[in-house]
């Protein structure tokens, strides 16, 4: 009888140590796992300082866009600690990597995952960043923060949209033992908004325009003529990639309708960038010059969407004088840029000479 009380007991302390054993293996993996919906990261708005160290001459000067340069990856805990993580870094990007316009390329960042859970960073894994182009010309931190505020003024329209988060950078090059500080700013993970919004990312050729969210759709081409922007399709493929141009989709269950993420505003009238120049296909004079490239199917709901952008401008607005670091003469131009805008849609008929009568009536 003792013998058997015995060995249920050991049996019964070897049940729990297993149990406890996959529990504490579970919390662990959970650190690891992508968090969905809401994210440290993107769940405010205030300015990190961080600092990024990595062989920066290499890097600038192969740009590779698959193989990655090891570095890392420094930043203050909420105990006021400095936190070094280990990183990979690559270049990534089209015409920004080109080294004939910009000497400092964007970057795509990895992380280790289970270094992340007890930082900001928890639940991110890549991350693209945002960065200053020039490194000579002070004008461009301006520049990266006016295409922050297009991203930040999309927020205001709706939830299915890329979330930001803006970085004061220090970048320490290992190779030059020269250190340069920048402003930049990171781009939220496309399945990350999709899950936020109970979706998921779809990989898709060229779209008709019934393929989209119509009001999404909608939305977007009404927000690229507020900025400025003709750098976008949502409906027609780059040579070799997905659909669509400086556009991501996402749907419900992967099926018709798609919503379509736009990202990728430095063309724009409202960042002005120096090297930017309007597409020859719509014979503008300058990327200032707004032109509309709504579909004329999507009129019937032009008035709903011109009354979302009228009900949000006292938010954009607020946004734009209270974003820190924009110069004055930045900040005086941004506010007239947008004035115009808002001018143009108080007025109907003014929506209907500049909107309406200029939509498309194919793609």
């Amino acid at each position: 009888m003792n013998v058997s009380m015995t060995r249920l007991t050991r049996l019964v302390v070897a049940i729990l140590v297993l149990l406890f054993a996959g529990a504490h293996a579970s919390a662990q993996d959970a650190r690891y796992v992508p968090l969905t919906g809401e994210t440290p990261l993107f769940s405010e708005n205030s300015l990190l300082e961080v600092t990024i160290t990595a062989p920066l001459t290499t890097l600038m000067e192969e740009r590779p866009d698959e193989e990655y340069l090891a570095g890392t990856f420094s930043l203050a805990t909420d105990e006021g600690e400095e936190r070094i993580l280990d990183l990979k870094l690559r270049t990534r990007g089209k015409y920004r990597r080109d080294k004939s316009h910009c000497d400092f390329t964007p970057i795509r960042l990895n992380f280790k995952k289970d270094q992340l859970f007890d930082t900001v960073l928890a639940g991110q894994d890549k991350l693209k960043v945002v960065t200053h182009c020039r490194s000579r010309d002070p004008r461009f931190d301006q520049l990266v923060l006016r295409e922050y505020l297009a991203y930040r003024i999309f927020n205001l329209l709706t939830d299915k949209s890329y979330r930001v988060r803006l970085m004061r950078i220090n970048y320490v090059d290992t190779e030059a033992e020269a250190t340069r500080t920048r402003l930049g700013f990171v781009i939220e993970d496309d399945d990350h908004v999709a899950q936020r919004n109970g979706m998921q990312v779809v990989k898709r050729d060229n779209l008709e325009a019934e393929d989209l969210d119509l009001e999404q759709q909608n939305l977007v081409d009404v927000f690229q003529y507020m900025i400025g922007n003709t750098e976008y399709s949502l409906h027609v493929s780059e040579p070799n990639d997905d659909c669509c141009h400086n556009t991501d989709l996402m749907s419900v269950d992967g099926e018709k309708p798609y919503t379509p993420l736009p990202y990728d505003f430095d063309f724009a009238g409202l960042v002005s960038a120096p090297y930017a120049e309007p597409n020859p296909r719509y014979k503008l004079r300058h990327v200032r010059q707004r032109l509309y490239k709504g579909l004329c199917s999507n009129n019937d709901r032009l008035a709903g969407t011109v009354q979302r952008f009228l009900d949000r401008k006292d938010a954009v607005f607020e946004l734009v004088d209270q974003l820190d670091g924009l110069n004055g003469k930045s900040r005086k131009q941004v506010v007239a840029y947008l004035n115009t805008f808002y001018k143009r849609i108080a007025d109907p008929r003014s929506v209907r000479v500049r909107l309406e009568y200029k939509c498309r009536g194919r793609l």
